[in-house]
């Protein structure tokens, strides 16, 4: 396993399959004020490029194209808050997306455990550490036990992707799943307009 780190964008000459793993660092879990400060990437190939960005350095032409790309498929865990804060900051609305979160919530109703730990325990049996979550992300010299946590989120997702799928084949909740992604967008819109702790279709 190689991680790979860049300041502010992606280079040109780096090319991705049809399927990339995507997560987000942030300052904070409230998007317009908790700035965005780092993104990680893999292919599923066990490596993972970590993009940090400098304080309102979201220009990023390379890595927005890449976001950009219909023909890629990316694969979040909790989507809902990633999509909505490369949206806020790099004003990229992403589409033809996994939410193995989602996933989880749908088939994995024998549990209330649907973190990205307890998801790679049980079906993969695989520990990751989830230490330096709660961490300065701001700090333009992040350590390299961060660099490990960062891209420790985005290693494993391919692998759940296709175990979750074969779960939601089996039961029949595939059609349902794929409701809710097409949804998706429209739910970080919602969050983004304001009204994220709101649930407009409630009585």
């Amino acid at each position: 396993m190689t991680n790979y780190f860049y300041k502010n964008d992606i280079p040109t000459t780096l090319f991705f399959k049809d399927s990339i793993a995507i997560d987000t660092e942030t300052m904070g879990l409230n998007i317009s004020r908790d700035r965005l400060c780092l993104i990680q990437i893999s292919n599923g190939d066990g490596n993972a490029h970590i993009i940090q960005f400098e304080k309102n350095q979201y220009n990023a032409p390379n890595l927005k194209k890449l976001l950009s790309d219909s023909g890629i498929q990316k694969i979040f865990h909790f989507a809902r808050f990633d999509m909505a804060t490369i949206e806020h900051y790099l004003g990229v609305e992403i589409k033809n997306i996994y939410c193995t979160k989602i996933a989880s919530k749908l088939i994995r109703t024998y549990t209330d455990s649907h973190g990205l730990k307890s998801i790679c325990e049980e079906l993969l049996g695989i520990e990751i550490s989830k230490k330096q979550q709660s961490s300065d992300w701001g700090n333009s010299d992040i350590s390299e036990k961060q660099i490990d946590y960062a891209a420790s989120d985005v290693l494993h997702l391919h692998a759940l992707r296709d175990k979750l799928n074969k779960m939601l084949i089996r039961e029949n909740r595939m059609d349902i799943f794929q409701a809710c992604l097409e949804f998706l967008p429209t739910r970080i819109k919602l969050d983004l307009e304001g009204f994220a702790s709101l649930d407009i279709f409630a009585h």
